[in-house]
């Protein structure tokens, strides 16, 4: 499922290709998708223009200029590609924004969604929502209130998008990984100083993440070098029985709270 960095990754891209253009035409091959009947999704999507794409943990905002918001959660399997007709994927596109001859896809979207909002319904619908990791308001003196009388796992907190927003399974591994931390830990077991590191390691790693464009493998529009990028870069996740790339021990997998967990026994404590 796409985390943080793969959905900042997306909002700057589509910043770039989309915003300031109007939709044109909207095709909408799958009703569940949307949360609005399709003739009031057209009657307020069709021919608006885009003033900006926005980004709220692992959710999309692309703003209308009539006031209405496009609340995306792409969840497991979703993705989307940019281009024509001739160069778009051969697989079911559940919906489509056109934009003159470039369309915007909508792939995989049996769970995820493309809800129409106005800006206070939306405002409320991401209401639960924790702080963003990123924001430049989230200090460590932030973090440390948010984890006082915390007494949950590192691994179990950091994917709680209640208390911070965007972290998912990927992400928590290799944040842990980072802060030379077992997954396991629990937050009230945590001296100063391994606050202070998981604090950092949570910065480091997802802005890492974002400068290599996120783990997905599917390219946003052709010629893009840049989306999936961290998928190499990858410390721990997926990398079961390799060599850790800090003390050469093994990477293992675990299950944890049903969650499938990556760690080094070597040098995380």
């Amino acid at each position: 499922m796409p985390e943080l960095p793969e959905m900042e990754n997306c909002k700057i891209l589509l910043n770039q290709k989309i915003a300031g253009k109007r939709i044109t035409n909207v095709i909408i091959n799958r009703e569940k998708s949307i949360n609005v009947k399709a003739a009031e999704f057209l009657k307020k999507v069709k021919e608006r223009k885009i003033e900006t794409v926005d980004r709220r943990a692992k959710h999309l905002l692309l703003y209308l200029d009539n006031g209405y918001v496009l609340l995306l959660h792409l969840m497991l399997g979703g993705w989307m590609y940019y281009g024509t007709v001739k160069d778009k994927p051969d697989r079911s596109v559940q919906i489509q924004l056109s934009f003159g001859r470039q369309h915007l896809y909508f792939i995989g979207l049996r769970l995820g969604y493309l809800h129409l909002f106005t800006k206070e319904e939306v405002k409320k619908e991401l209401a639960g929502l924790g702080p963003e990791p990123l924001a430049a308001n989230f200090t460590f003196d932030t973090f440390s209130d948010l984890i006082e009388n915390r007494r949950g796992m590192i691994k179990t907190t950091l994917v709680n998008q209640e208390f911070l927003s965007g972290i998912g399974n990927r992400y928590s591994d290799e944040i842990a990984w980072h802060a030379q931390l077992l997954p396991e830990r629990t937050m009230n077991d945590l001296d100063s100083n391994e606050k202070r590191q998981l604090y950092q390691s949570i910065r480091f790693i997802l802005q890492q993440a974002i400068q290599c464009g996120g783990y997905m493998d599917q390219p946003l529009f052709i010629g893009d070098t840049k989306t999936g990028g961290y998928e190499a870069n990858m410390y721990v996740y997926n990398r079961a029985g390799e060599a850790c790339k800090r003390c050469s021990a093994l990477i293992v997998k675990e299950e944890i709270s049903s969650r499938k967990t990556f760690y080094c026994k070597g040098c995380q404590r």
